[in-house]
C-alpha cells in the first residue's frame, strides 16, 4: 500500500476527528443543524485520503479488502447526505437512516482497519 505522506496522514486524522464529533453533535438539539457540515467535510477528507493510499499489490485477499474499505468511506460521505436530508426534512428521508448506513460504514472500516495490516505482515513474511 502506498504510505500517506505526513500532511495526507494529517488531513486523515483531522477527517477521523471531525466525523466523531459530527456523528455526536446531533444529540446536543441546539447544534443540530451545524452537524451534517462537520460530518460530511470529515467524511469527504477521510474518504478522499482512503482513496490516495492504494494498493498495487496482485494479493488477491489484500485487492478484496481494500475494496471493503472503499465502499465503507463511500457510505461515510452517503451517510453525511443522509444526515443533511433528516436534519434539513427533504424527502425521501427524514429520519435517522444516516444511523444505518454510518453503522454499516464503521463495521467495515473497523473490519478492514484490522485486517489489512494483518495481511500486509503475512506478505511481507
Amino acid at each position: 500500500m502506498n504510505r500517506l505522506t505526513k500532511t495526507q496522514n494529517i488531513v486523515y486524522c483531522l477527517g477521523g476527528l471531525l466525523l466523531l464529533v459530527g456523528a455526536i453533535l446531533p444529540t446536543f438539539p441546539e447544534l443540530r443543524f451545524v452537524a451534517p457540515f462537520v460530518y460530511t467535510s470529515g467524511a469527504v477528507m477521510f474518504a478522499a485520503m482512503q482513496m490516495l493510499a492504494r494498493y498495487d499489490g496482485t494479493n488477491l485477499v489484500l485487492r478484496r479488502l481494500r475494496r471493503q474499505q472503499l465502499i465503507g468511506a463511500i457510505l461515510l460521505i452517503v451517510a453525511g447526505g443522509l444526515m443533511f436530508m433528516s436534519v434539513l426534512q427533504l424527502r425521501p428521508f427524514r429520519g435517522d437512516e444516516w444511523k444505518l448506513v454510518l453503522a454499516i460504514a464503521a463495521v467495515l472500516q473497523l473490519y478492514t482497519s484490522f485486517r489489512i495490516p494483518s495481511e500486509m505482515q503475512k506478505e511481507e513474511a
